[in-house]
């Protein structure tokens, strides 16, 4: 089955570097097959015989633990859930030209999705809109508001820790390279 490892927090301002060769070859060592990552963030697409998305994260952090020697929160998300979600995507992300921003926030299990979009929204003053498909908050707005979006202001805080972001151009090339 085919699956997308999303990582959290690597190669981002000098801190918990990770060559993507490297982690190839840790994902290969798991005993994963056709084996692939998609820029430097943390995207590894991988094929494997378990089923079991969580037991698949213990595999991986513990993996890239004992590789790198630092943790990565990991979230895997299997290509029928990534799938669905993007098919099942609000009609206004991803779409809007170049004055809109476009991301998606990958929960990290065991956080619910609906527990994240209520603390964004009861923060929100701005324009933001968010839409959830599975454990993907679909998130779009103006770039011209993002100063005043409350998804920047959550950095550092506990429910931040609990989303990886991607942004759409990154998200639907995830699909795609699951899809070939």
């Amino acid at each position: 089955m085919k699956y997308v490892a999303l990582l959290r927090g690597i190669n981002v301002g000098g801190n918990n570097k990770v060559a993507m060769s490297d982690l190839r070859a840790c994902f290969e060592q798991l005993g994963f097959t056709n084996v692939s990552t998609y820029i430097n963030s943390g995207n590894i697409l991988f094929e494997a015989a378990e089923t079991d998305e969580a037991e698949l994260v213990v595999l991986c952090e513990k993996a890239i633990e004992e590789t790198f020697g630092f943790p990565v929160v990991t979230t895997v998300i299997s290509k029928q859930s990534f799938k669905s979600a993007l098919s099942l995507a609000p009609i206004w992300w991803g779409s809007g030209g170049e004055g809109i921003r476009n991301e998606a926030l990958f929960v990290i299990p065991p956080t619910k999705p609906a527990e994240v979009l209520s603390y964004l929204q009861k923060k929100s003053e701005s324009p933001d809109k968010f839409a959830i498909q599975g454990q993907v908050i679909f998130w779009s707005l103006p770039k011209a508001e993002y100063n005043k979006s409350v998804v920047p202001k959550i950095i550092g805080t506990s429910i931040y820790k609990r989303v990886t972001i991607r942004s759409s151009t990154t998200t639907k090339k995830i699909l795609a390279l699951l899809d070939a």
